[in-house]
Order: structure tokens, then C-alpha cells, then sequence
């Protein structure tokens, strides 16, 4: 059952996750999904009733019916003399009242039309009080089992009594019910249970009076105790054995009446005047949320509706534009600060004081370019941007000339086979491929000429990058010395500018951490469009996107405005203060040269940073991309491969249907067919003709053959035929000797046969008869006399019985006379 229960759970779970995905209906995704009632065991003459509809929420509710039928199953399978199962027994119990009552609140909405008895509201309302009741009991005898107060079991088993009451009134007043709740054991178990319940309370119930000196109320509750379980005893034996129960009260009872009798004499109140029980739920019914098993995967994860993937596709390019928008402020707003203090000379300004030693702030950005690797890794970078870039345009050249290839093969075939090439062209056909393609295309080209911009940056400011990255003593020779600089340290311009820059490296790095906040912020709006869409059947894309971009980026957009501002205000004081500071400091050319190389190696610095970050970006980029164009390769050789496929099977369904043609015009007859030996050409006939046989030359001819004997009257009177019976024809005259033969010119009257010698004695050929009904060598305009052999009689003559029955008619076999 655990299993079962646990792979129901799981389904119903699926269930739920694909509804929102496919259009399940009669119109649209049309899948039909039959049960049997529950209830209803069938008749001798008919089967179960059963219920077959093409809707999702049909299924799901079934399958939750069976999900609380299984979990009260293995509730009550429970070994309810340890805490383990009493506490099984309990969340099973509360888990079917909670499907119960979700089928209840739900079924009438999911069907749209009336349901079967089993999970009719009526039902399976009465089902989720009965679990309630049931997991109320499991707590009583947890209770009891545990020994706690007797004012607190007695608490515990009236609300079982009471759950137990409303689903016997539920049965009781229902006729929409199934018959099985009144034929079968749940209703007369439900009114047994009541009182047993109730007569649980009222004898925990006594021994709180006891407690409490009450020794009259004690006797009373007992008293109704006891009528309870007598009518248990009496009407419903069969269903539930209460013979423990009824002992244990009846001994309670006959001691305490022992005792008033003899000792307290209290006055036994009447059961209407007993004060009412009190009530303790522990129970309630547990709610519906998906998913019901923890271990569920949806194998459909990825799988939804063409309107929420263009939806979530709208909504990624939004929060992209959103996060780049962002992004470029604080990227343009940092290399403006950069930019500022680099014209300035800050913070090497305020640092060289000596004039000839290299300020703080210069060293640590010449120890911050080496630790990178310094101009190697510049160099390395921009050299493998080429081959990465070729890369991915062989990549995409390969995809396209695979789709040219089958285009040019798919026109051709075309121009050949013309109007009987019924399929899609493949230009038609690779349309979206080929805008995809020229995407790529123009997406390689914008990165060539960001590459070509780079790299003529770097070119422009390789020397001063080269020179950051050389040990302090070259780096200090390199720069210009100038006479001491006016002692500033302690002024309070210096120690302005000093607040003012650390302000500023502190929004700095703010920045950066915001940045890497906005990248990382991933929220998944699949589930959001999929629920406005089972809800509405349409989706909002837009005003959905910027409800959801507004609330997840709203607070980092406000940062990022409030982080600009600062910089505002910052470059404006860091500018005015730094004039006080040039007003105090004495120049002259020495100072001012030096100055200008301090700059530029600020402004290398920078430019440095700035050229890492967007070569290492560009090969991330190109990396990205060739998965990206291998995908498209992919897709392109599957679409060429179907292509080629579907070209072959109709290339042989073609030729099948051309081998089926007719052929050719048939070549002209000979002319010993077509003509005549006078030269006239003969009417066409229907009928073909037959070849010409060789004609034999003329030879001396044998002697005639001997006539055929004389059969005597006698012999013919005793083997006469039967009346009706056609005599034998007379043989066929042999030619006459020394008469010539035909002469070649002179066309045969017939086919003429092969020679064959006649001697004394022999008779000659003799012409076989053939099979009745079979006559291949039958020719429709030569059908002459069958001339009958000498030999073989006819069937029918004597001495053979004639045919019983007139035979099939019999096609004359042609006769070729002998030479």
C-alpha cells in the first residue's frame, strides 16, 4: 500500500504540473479518461457504473480519491500499540479527510457536469468527516495509552463522539449516498462508534467526579455509560466486540453504587441535569498542496505552452536590457571618476611631495598590473580572439553550406521532375535557419569591429602600460624629478582631498558589488505565465514582465541611481577642493612634466583594467557563442538529414511510378505481316497473327497410307453407340501422291505444321486432344474443325460410357495437315 500510495501521489503531482502546459479539452488536446465507481460492485446483468471524460480535472480528482482511499488503508493498517504507529495511523487519517475535502470543494468545478456517486460532494464530504473521527480516536488512545488526565481523555473522546455523530447524520439524511454505506458495515460502525466514544467520555468523565468528591454524578455518568454500551452490545455485536469495555464500566458501576450505598448516600442526578462534557480537537484535515510527495520531478519541466515561451523570450531580453542599462551607468560613471581624478592627478598629487620618488598610489597600481600578468597577458588575449572568431565562422559557413548544398540539390531535382516534385522547397522551408543565420553573421561582424577597437586602445597605450610594468627603480628613473613641492601634508586641503578620494573608492566598490548583485538576481517567470495563462487563457507579457522587473530590480535600480549621485556630488567637491590645492602648490615646467607622466600612468592603469575585462569578456563571448552555433550546426545537419531522407523515398516512389507507365509506341509489324504476296495491303484485324512456319521444299512423297479397318456390323450392332451419341468422323484424306507442294511465294491458307514422315503402316502424326477448358494454342480467327485422330476415339464412343452430363463447350484445336 506505502508504495502504491506513494506512486499516486507522484502522479497526481505531474498531473498537476502538465495542466497548465497542454490545452486539455474535447477541441484541443482530446484525452479521455475513464473510472469505475468506486461503490458500486456491478449487477448480474450489467456491469459497474463508470464515468468517461476528456478532461484533466476529471483525472486528478479520481486519482486524489484513491490517494485518501490508500492513505486510510495504511491508517488502519497501523500498529496502534506503539507511538510510531499511533502516529502514522494519525497523519494518514488527517491526510485522506484533507483530499476528501479538497475533492468536495473542487469536483463540481473540475467536471462540469454531474459526478459519479463515489465522489459526489455528499460522499466524500461523509469520507473526510469519517477519517476525521478516525485520527480523532487514534489521539484518545494515545492518550489513554499515555495515562494522562482523565479530564482530558474524556475532552478527547467526545470530539471523536461528536465526528463520529455528524458523519452517522450525514449517512442517516442523505439519500444522495451510495447503498453501499447502507448495506454494508460503515453505517451501522458509525452509530457503534458514536457510542462508544461517548461512553469513553462519560466513564473518564466519572472518575474526575470521583476525583472531585461528586460521588453522584459519578453513578449517573457510569449509569449512561453503560446503557451505551449495552445498546452496542445488543444491536451492533456483529460489527465491533465491546465485552473489555462493558466489563470495565460495569465494575466501575457496581462499585460506586457499593460505595454511596453504604458510605456517602449522595443523591444520583438525572443525565439531563449532568453538566455537558467538554470537547478537545487535535484533529483537522490536511490541506491539499502540491507537490504531495517530496521526491517528485516533473518530466515535463522544460516542456510549456508556445505563448509562455515567447512570453519568458520577451521577458529575458526585458530584465537583459534592464540589468545592461544598469550596468553601463555604473561602468560609464566609474570610468568618468577615473577619468576625472587621472586629469587631476589624484591621488599622486597629494602623495609626491619629494618630487623625486614614486607616489604610493602609482606603486601599488604598478603591483596591481604585474600581479594580472602585466602586458603578457594583454598580448596573449587579443592573440587568441582570431583564432576564436574562426572558429565560430567555419562553424556557421559549415551550417549554411549544408543547407545550400540540399537547396541546390532540392531546385534541381525540381527542374527535372517539374510538377510531380510535390514537397515544401527547401528555400521556403530553411527560411527561419537562414534569418538565424544572418543573426550570427551580423552579431561575428559587431565583434570585429569591437576587437579592432580594442586593440587599437591597447596599441595606443601599450608603452605606458609596458612601463607600469617594470620594477620600482626603472619606474622611478623613468619619471621626471622636480624641486621639493611646498610642505602640504598637514594643510587642510590634503586632508579634504584624502576624505573626498576615500569616499569615492568606497562608492567604487559598492558599485562593483551591485553589479555582481544584478547578475546573479535569476528568477523564473515560466510558473507566473503559466498560471496566467490556465487563469485568463491569454497572457500579458508586458504589464506581467514590468510588475515582476519592478519588484525584483526596483531596489537595486534605486541603488544604482542613489550610487550615481554620490559620485555627482563627490567629483564636484574633489574638483573645487583640488583647486584650493593648486592655488598652494608652487609649479614649474620640471613639476608640471612630472605631473603629466604621473597622469598617464593613472590613465594606464585604468585602461589596463579596462582592456582585461573586456578581452576576457570577448572570450567568454566567443566561447558562449560557438555552443550557441554548434547547437545551430546541429540543428541545421537534422533538418538536412530529413531532408535527404524524404528525398530519397520519394526519388523511389518516382521511379516505382514511372517503370508503372506504358511504354514507348510499339515498332512497326514486319512487312511479310503488313503485306500481301499480291502486293495489296490486307485489313487490319483485331486478332494477331501468327509467325510464319518454314515451308518445306518439294520431296518424292510415300506411298498413301492404308485405309482405316472395317469394323463388321456384327461387331458394330454389339458396340453400337448409345442413342443420341454422334457417330466418329471419317479420318481426314492423306494428300495425293506425286501432287506438289505449295510454292514458297504463295502465302499457307494456315499455320503450317512441322513435316513429319509417313511410312507404311505408320499412321502418321496424330493430333492429341487437348484438356477441356484449357486450349492455349487457340488463335480466335483460325478456330477450324477439329479433325479427330484415327486412333483415339472421341470421349463417349465405344467401348467408354458416355458423360452423364453435357460437358463445358470444347474450343476446336487447329489442324495442321501432313506434308
Amino acid at each position: 500500500h506505502v508504495s502504491s500510495f506513494f506512486l499516486f501521489c507522484r502522479y497526481y503531482d505531474q498531473l498537476c504540473s502538465i495542466e497548465p502546459k497542454f490545452p486539455f479539452s474535447e477541441n484541443q488536446v482530446c484525452v479521455t479518461f475513464t473510472w469505475k465507481d468506486a461503490f458500486d460492485k456491478g449487477s448480474l446483468f450489467g456491469g459497474s457504473a463508470k464515468l468517461a471524460l476528456a478532461s484533466l480535472g476529471y483525472e486528478k480528482t479520481c486519482v486524489l480519491f484513491n490517494c485518501g482511499a490508500l492513505a486510510s488503508q495504511i491508517a488502519a493498517e497501523q500498529n496502534l500499540d506503539n507511538d510510531e504507529g499511533l502516529k502514522a495511523a494519525a497523519k494518514h487519517y488527517q491526510f485522506a479527510s484533507g483530499a476528501f475535502q479538497h475533492i468536495k470543494d473542487t469536483v463540481l468545478s473540475a467536471l462540469n457536469r454531474e459526478p459519479t456517486v463515489d465522489i459526489s460532494p455528499d460522499t466524500v464530504g461523509t469520507l473526510s468527516l469519517i477519517m476525521l473521527a478516525q485520527a480523532q480516536e487514534v489521539f484518545f488512545l494515545k492518550a489513554t495509552r499515555d495515562k494522562m488526565k482523565d479530564g482530558i481523555i474524556a475532552k478527547l473522546a467526545n470530539q471523536a463522539a461528536d465526528y463520529y455523530g455528524d458523519a452517522y447524520k450525514q449517512c442517516q439524511y442523505k439519500d444522495t449516498l451510495p447503498k453501499y454505506f447502507y448495506f454494508q458495515e460503515v453505517f451501522p460502525v458509525l452509530a457503534a462508534k458514536h457510542c462508544i466514544m461517548q461512553a469513553n467520555a462519560e466513564y473518564h468523565q466519572s472518575i474526575l467526579a470521583k476525583q472531585q468528591k461528586k460521588f453522584g454524578e459519578e453513578i449517573g455518568r457510569l449509569q449512561h455509560a453503560a446503557d451505551l454500551v449495552k445498546t452496542v452490545a445488543s444491536r451492533y455485536d456483529e460489527y465491533i466486540n465491546v465485552k473489555d469495555l462493558v466489563d470495565k464500566i460495569n465494575r466501575a458501576l457496581a462499585a460506586a453504587k457499593k460505595d454511596n450505598d453504604f458510605i456517602y448516600h449522595d443523591r444520583v442526578p438525572d443525565l439531563k441535569d449532568l453538566e455537558p462534557i467538554g470537547k478537545a480537537s487535535l484533529v483537522k484535515s490536511t490541506p491539499v498542496v502540491v507537490p504531495l510527495s517530496q521526491k517528485f520531478t516533473d518530466l515535463f519541466e522544460k516542456m510549456v505552452p508556445l505563448q509562455v515561451q515567447q512570453s519568458v523570450s520577451v521577458y529575458n531580453q526585458r530584465k537583459a536590457d534592464l540589468v545592461n542599462r544598469s550596468i553601463a551607468q555604473m561602468r560609464e560613471a566609474t570610468n568618468l571618476a577615473n577619468g576625472v581624478l587621472a586629469s587631476l592627478n589624484l591621488p599622486a598629487a597629494i602623495e609626491d611631495v619629494s618630487g623625486d620618488t614614486v607616489p604610493q598610489s602609482i606603486l601599488n597600481k604598478s603591483k596591481s598590473v604585474i600581479e594580472q600578468g602585466g602586458i603578457q597577458t594583454v598580448d596573449q588575449l587579443i592573440k587568441d580572439l582570431p583564432e576564436l572568431l574562426q572558429r565560430n565562422k567555419e562553424i556557421l559557413d559549415e551550417s549554411l553550406r549544408l543547407l545550400d548544398e540540399e537547396e541546390s540539390t532540392d531546385n534541381d531535382l525540381r527542374t527535372k521532375f517539374k510538377e510531380r516534385w510535390q514537397r515544401t522547397p527547401s528555400n521556403e522551408l530553411y527560411k527561419p535557419l537562414r534569418a538565424e543565420g544572418a543573426n550570427y553573421h551580423n552579431i561575428l561582424n559587431k565583434a570585429m569591429q569591437a576587437d579592432g577597437q580594442v586593440k587599437e586602445r591597447y596599441q595606443s597605450h601599450r608603452d605606458t602600460i609596458a612601463l607600469l610594468c617594470k620594477p620600482e627603480a626603472e619606474l622611478n628613473a623613468a619619471i621626471p624629478s622636480a624641486n621639493p613641492a611646498k610642505t602640504l601634508q598637514g594643510s587642510e586641503v590634503v586632508n579634504v582631498l584624502r576624505t573626498l578620494l576615500a569616499s569615492l573608492d568606497e562608492v567604487k566598490k559598492e558599485r562593483e558589488q551591485l553589479e555582481n548583485d544584478l547578475k546573479s538576481v535569476n528568477f523564473d517567470m515560466t510558473s507566473k505565465f503559466l498560471t496566467a495563462l490556465a487563469q485568463d487563457g491569454a497572457i500579458n507579457e508586458e504589464a506581467i514582465s514590468v510588475t515582476e522587473l519592478d519588484r525584483i530590480y526596483g531596489s537595486y535600480t534605486q541603488k544604482v541611481q542613489e550610487s550615481l549621485k554620490n559620485q555627482e556630488e563627490l567629483l564636484k567637491n574633489i574638483q573645487s577642493a583640488h583647486q584650493d590645492f593648486s592655488k598652494m602648490k608652487q609649479s614649474n615646467n620640471e613639476s608640471n612634466l612630472r605631473e603629466e607622466v604621473l597622469k598617464n600612468l593613472a590613465v594606464a592603469n585604468d585602461n589596463f583594467v579596462e582592456l582585461v575585462a573586456n578581452l576576457k569578456e570577448g572570450t567568454k563571448f566567443y566561447n558562449e557563442l560557438t555552443e550557441i552555433l554548434l547547437k545551430f550546426q546541429n540543428k541545421c545537419s537534422d533538418i538536412v538529414f530529413a531532408r535527404k531522407t524524404e528525398r530519397d523515398e520519394l526519388l523511389k516512389d518516382l521511379q516505382q511510378s514511372i517503370a508503372r507507365e506504358p511504354s514507348a509506341p510499339s515498332i512497326p509489324l514486319p512487312t511479310y505481316q503488313t503485306t500481301a504476296a499480291g502486293g495489296s495491303k490486307p485489313a487490319a484485324s483485331p486478332t494477331p497473327t501468327p509467325a510464319p512456319r518454314t515451308m518445306v521444299g518439294t520431296k518424292p512423297q510415300p506411298p498413301a497410307r492404308p485405309p482405316p479397318p472395317v469394323v463388321s456390323a456384327a461387331s458394330s450392332s454389339s458396340a453400337s453407340a448409345p442413342s443420341g451419341t454422334a457417330a466418329a468422323p471419317a479420318a481426314a484424306p492423306a494428300p495425293t501422291p506425286g501432287a506438289s507442294a505449295p510454292a514458297a511465294s504463295t502465302a499457307p491458307s494456315q499455320a503450317q505444321g512441322p513435316p513429319y514422315p509417313t511410312y507404311p503402316g505408320y499412321p502418321g502424326y496424330c493430333q492429341m486432344p487437348m484438356p477441356m477448358g484449357y486450349n492455349p494454342y487457340m488463335y480466335g480467327q483460325y478456330n477450324l474443325p477439329y479433325a479427330p485422330s484415327p486412333v483415339y476415339p472421341n470421349p463417349g464412343q465405344a467401348p467408354y460410357p458416355p458423360p452423364q452430363q453435357p460437358g463445358y463447350p470444347f474450343p476446336q484445336q487447329p489442324y495442321y495437315p501432313q506434308q
